[in-house]
């Protein structure tokens, strides 16, 4: 358990596609266990691997209407809804900034758990856009780049004088 220093944007290793889990060992286990406790530290509702630096599909999530954490390995969309939402998104490797982002509304998600049990999961709502966000960052696209080019410059912008001020 051991809080790890978070990839601030625009760090190019944001941009990797991260590569899939396949030993599900006690290092996977005190991977995720350091998530939380950096996310939580940040703070954040969802981090994965990336954001600590580790190009691995790793994503934990705490939502404030869940029963607790939640882990999820090697996460893949395998169904949308064609409805959608706008939310506010935002990154713990950006803190400071939001955004609006239209999502959709309803996902079904394949993952394996801690131990690699696989699982499929329904998630509507803001779980469903967490999911989205997280599965985007592991595959290498910062949330920004959901943006119009002028709304992503403005982010941009508005990031930089938080870090400098």
């Amino acid at each position: 358990m051991a809080l790890r220093p978070i990839v601030t944007f625009p760090d190019q290793r944001l941009r990797l596609v991260a590569e899939p889990v396949t030993c599900f060992n006690e290092a996977l286990q005190s991977l995720a266990t350091d998530l939380l406790d950096t996310m939580r530290a940040a703070p954040g509702i969802g981090i994965t691997a990336p954001h600590i630096g580790v190009a691995q599909r790793v994503v934990v999530l705490e939502l404030p209407d869940a029963s607790g954490p939640r882990t999820y390995i090697n996460p893949e969309i395998i169904e949308t809804s064609g409805e959608t939402l706008r939310l506010e998104e935002g990154s713990i490797s950006m803190p400071g900034v939001t955004g609006p982002i239209e999502r959709a509304a309803r996902i079904r998600v394949r993952f394996q758990d801690i131990v690699g049990t696989e699982h499929i999961e329904d998630a509507e709502g803001l779980r469903a856009v967490c999911h989205q966000h997280e599965i985007d960052q592991l595959n290498g696209l910062f949330w920004t780049q959901r943006l119009s080019p002028l709304r992503r410059g403005k982010v941009v912008a508005r990031f930089e004088k938080l870090r400098r001020s």
